[in-house]
């Protein structure tokens, strides 16, 4: 089907845009006709977008609508500049919260994952995700999500479990996987590792207790908020440096209520300024003290148990970490061993992200990643730009990652998630196995009980989700891939890992192009938003009340590169109007005649006003491609916005209408239909539905989902017309402001006479200056009763206007007369303090020039109210 319009393909347009009644099937339509389905076979440059995959539990929030609206804009755009365009969707399976929610399906039950045994628990969880999982890809519908569901991906799902295994074998063959005991982050209620993203930190009161240990010269001070790790302590630590403590290191101390001796020992992570400048060590608890007894050859004594009960021997063991600590306090005090107190103690304390437990820095055996190889790689492939990350700014955290990586603790104490293919023989064999290898079989064979972090098998992503490990023709086809569109924060706990894990896997590939990082979604005053404030907006409340589209306008009109955004429920009726003006824009044109043909008239044939409009439409194309390119999504909608709304809606509608009716109808019409074709094509990736419905109806076209891309024309700028226009624009500016001055309502006629257009060059434009200025032509009653003159480039332009009938004159009058009274109040009050010298003596400069400033607007105010009143006729 052509895109030149008929009369006979132009299904009628309602009176008004009701997303609710046509997205869902304009939607279905897209996927009816398959263009989002990506063909590997093209032979089209490829645009690849690989979907952050949203837990298994999720549904749609703010975070998630903001950055689908931005892949779909991106995916959309290319699609329309002839790439093959693979938007690839899929969940993630959310080890521990995936696993927390059956858990609380089952204790609804009155059961535990223990009483149905590791299988059948395992076989719940997917009955249970076939039956609640995946909410959110429903919703992502609803967006307009422009996904390629042919090809969706669960992290679980048989080819990316043979990823996992695979990637698995390698790296441990490799070396790079390896078992260790560590400190780690454990919450004792869920019974597992936790990666520093499932620990979310707040500040709670707490306390910070001072501890003498050992008597007289031979003691020391250490403080601490978690007083029941002293059981475990192995040594007291002091800087090298510290001249309070040098003739101590060496020596030993008692440790209270235990009887042991522990040695004082130098190290320079010891900050000598902060509290006593002596630290208890006690490595099997706190990550930093594990690295100082790591050191020194401390032991590692545990003093808790997985769920956080006292083991050391004595009166204590047994009791939960938080009924230990006030006991160990009060037997401390009683030893005469508490030299200070301080409740409460605001700290920062980790939580369990799911289950909101305080969590235990633990010591524990588990695996590890060993990341110092992958991690330079990963570093590498941003410094020598085979992968760019946007904005650049945060070029320096990513390094701050890559360049100072932690070997990584890839192992959950869980039963849903990949497990460890690793399995333990009777004589102590370890044997790894990979997806094609024999399972060892056997008496005293086991497989190890622990799963992999989700993060492992997410890190995998980009290209498992192509066919990795085989060599399969979507991976050869659309890997790497184009963007990653993510949030800033999650920098560390995916990108890099993505980073690295593709750089190892593809041969030193990278796994993206471009790294576009976006900020955090907060309310309108600048907050994050949580449920626990009440402070949440649910995207799909706004898309119930004013669609899809206004949603995701307001979203990317929002978004820039690294930066937070701020959202209000007013912003978004903000965009629902946008899309209101844009309907009604399109109604008009095609009420009058609007058509899409090719070629457009000859220069010639058009006026200053539509040469005007196709230039600044031609370098609207440029402004909103470059943006794009940069990922510059807020400029790109900026400019959108104010093209349409202003230079289009408020100036050449109303111009087009006045050269409609003189007779200058087929040009106009061309050039209106012209510049609607081009503005629907640059605003479908922003709002998809009610550009297909205005965008179909105009040119009977397909599909805006296939059509192509505008380009720049390439021509000079018409400046002669531009300085036409804005000629125009000033003057009709200034004759409303002098309207609403002389106390005319907007739409009240008034007859006028506008003087000396054609010496400034705008004789072809006073008929649209009289339409936009509700002037009327003047009959032979005309009396002139106001006068405006308006400087322009090339001179003046005189107005002049009859009021007579057209205002009440005497209520103008009582108005004016109370305005100019304030007026003169100021003005006697401002000159009294400026004529007052021990005022001025005294007063600051800037409270001085405030006043002189006041004075100024008050005479200002003055001569323009006796001007207006000189000039309104008697009463």
């Amino acid at each position: 089907m052509t895109e030149l319009d008929t009369a006979t393909q132009r299904p009628d347009l309602p009176a008004a845009w009701t997303p609710a009644e046509v997205e869902a099937e304009l939607y279905q339509r897209w996927l009816d006709r398959r263009y989002f389905e990506a063909d590997v076979k093209s032979d089209k440059p490829p645009f690849t977008i690989v979907l952050p995959p949203p837990n298994v539990t999720g549904s749609l929030h703010m975070g998630h609508a903001m950055n689908h609206s931005v892949m779909d804009a991106l995916s959309r755009r290319r699609r329309m500049q002839g790439y093959e365009v693979l938007w690839l969707p899929g969940m993630d399976h959310a080890g521990i919260a995936t696993q927390n929610a059956v858990e609380r399906d089952l204790a609804k039950q009155g059961m535990s994952r223990q009483d149905l045994g590791r299988e059948k628990f395992v076989e719940r969880v997917w009955e249970w995700k076939e039956e609640y999982g995946g909410k959110i890809l429903d919703q992502m519908k609803r967006l307009g999500d422009g996904i390629d569901w042919s090809r969706e991906r669960f992290t679980m799902d048989e080819g990316l479990s043979r990823a996992v295994q695979t990637i698995f074998k390698k790296m441990y063959d490799d070396g790079l996987i390896y078992q260790a005991e560590r400190i780690i982050n454990w919450c004792p209620r869920c019974q597992t590792a936790l990666s520093d993203i499932e620990v979310d930190h707040s500040e709670d009161d707490g306390e910070l207790v001072s501890i003498r240990y050992g008597d007289g010269d031979a003691s020391i001070v250490v403080a601490t908020t978690r007083a029941e790790t002293m059981l475990g302590d192995t040594a007291v630590a002091v800087h090298p440096d510290d001249e309070r403590y040098r003739h101590l290191i060496g020596t030993e101390v008692e440790l209270p209520l235990t009887g042991r001796r522990i040695p004082i020992v130098a190290d320079a992570h010891v900050d000598p300024k902060f509290g006593t400048g002596a630290v208890k060590v006690t490595p099997a608890h706190d990550p930093n003290d594990f690295e100082i007894g790591q050191r020194h050859g401390l032991p590692n004594l545990t003093v808790m148990d997985g769920r956080a009960t006292i083991t050391a021997h004595g009166p204590f063991e047994g009791m939960d970490r938080f009924e230990a600590r006030p006991a160990i306090v009060a037997a401390l005090r009683a030893d005469g061993r508490i030299v200070a107190e301080k409740r409460p103690y605001v700290h920062s304390v980790g939580h369990c992200s799911r289950c909101n437990t305080v969590v235990e820095p633990r010591l524990s055996l588990q695996w590890w990643v060993k990341v110092e190889t992958i991690a330079a790689a990963a570093s590498a492939a941003v410094r020598d730009g085979r992968t760019k990350i946007h904005p650049a700014e945060l070029n320096k955290r990513y390094f701050d990652w890559t360049d100072n990586l932690h070997d990584w603790c890839i192992s959950r104490q869980l039963w849903w998630g990949h497990r460890i293919p690793v399995w333990y023989g009777p004589n102590g064999e370890v044997v790894c196995v990979g997806p094609d290898d024999e399972v060892p079989s056997g008496d005293g064979w086991r497989q190890d009980e622990d799963v992999l972090d989700t993060w492992f098998s997410s890190g995998l992503w980009p290209f498992s989700t192509l066919g990795w490990p085989e060599s399969t023709e979507d991976l050869r086809k659309f890997y790497p891939t184009s963007v990653l569109s993510t949030g800033y924060d999650i920098l560390f706990f995916w990108v890099v890992r993505m980073m690295m894990f593709g750089l190892y896997a593809m041969d030193e590939v990278q796994p993206f192009d471009h790294v576009f990082l976006h900020g955090l979604i907060r309310d309108q005053y600048g907050k994050k938003m949580s449920k626990s404030k009440g402070n949440g907006i649910d995207p799909l409340d706004w898309m119930e009340r004013y669609g899809a589209d206004a949603t995701r306008f307001t979203l990317l009109r929002g978004t820039n590169p690294g930066s937070d955004m701020a959202v209000a429920e007013e912003w978004a009726a903000g965009s629902r109007n946008f899309t209101t003006k844009l309907w009604n824009a399109t109604r008009f044109a095609l009420a009058n005649g609007a058509t899409v043909a090719r070629p457009l008239p000859a220069c010639d044939e058009l006026t200053a006003a539509d040469r005007w409009i196709l230039d600044e439409l031609d370098a609207l194309v440029s402004t909103v491609d470059s943006n794009f390119e940069a990922f510059q999504f807020s400029r790109a909608c900026e400019a959108l916005y104010s093209f349409t709304w202003d230079e289009f809606c408020d100036w050449y509608l109303e111009i087009a209408k006045v050269q409609i009716s003189d007779g200058r109808a087929e040009a106009t019409q061309s050039v209106l239909g012209h510049v609607l074709d081009v503005l629907l094509r640059l605003l479908h990736p922003s709002i998809p539905f009610i550009t297909e419905t205005l965008w179909t109806s105009l040119t009977g076209g397909e599909s805006l989902v296939v059509a192509q891309w505008p380009e720049v024309s390439g021509a000079e700028r018409d400046l002669d017309a531009k300085a036409e226009i804005e000629g125009l624009k000033k003057l009709a500016t200034e004759i409303r402001r002098f309207r609403s001055e002389q106390g005319l309502k907007p739409g009240q006629k008034v007859a006028g006479k506008v003087r000396g257009a054609c010496c400034v060059g705008l004789t072809d434009q006073v008929p649209s200056v009289r339409a936009l200025t509700r002037l009327t032509e003047p009959g032979d009653e005309f009396t002139v009763s106001a006068t405006l003159e308006v400087g322009l480039p090339k001179g003046a332009v005189k107005v002049e206007l009859d009021l007579s009938g057209t205002i009440d004159v005497a209520a103008e009058r009582k108005r004016l007369a109370k305005d100019l009274a304030v007026a003169q109040k100021e003005l006697e009050g401002t000159t009294k303090k400026l004529g007052n010298e021990a005022f001025l003596a005294k007063a600051p400069a800037e409270v001085k020039a405030k006043i002189e400033e006041r004075k100024a607007t008050a005479e200002s105010e003055i001569a323009r109210i006796n001007e207006r009143l000189a000039a309104l006729p008697e009463a």
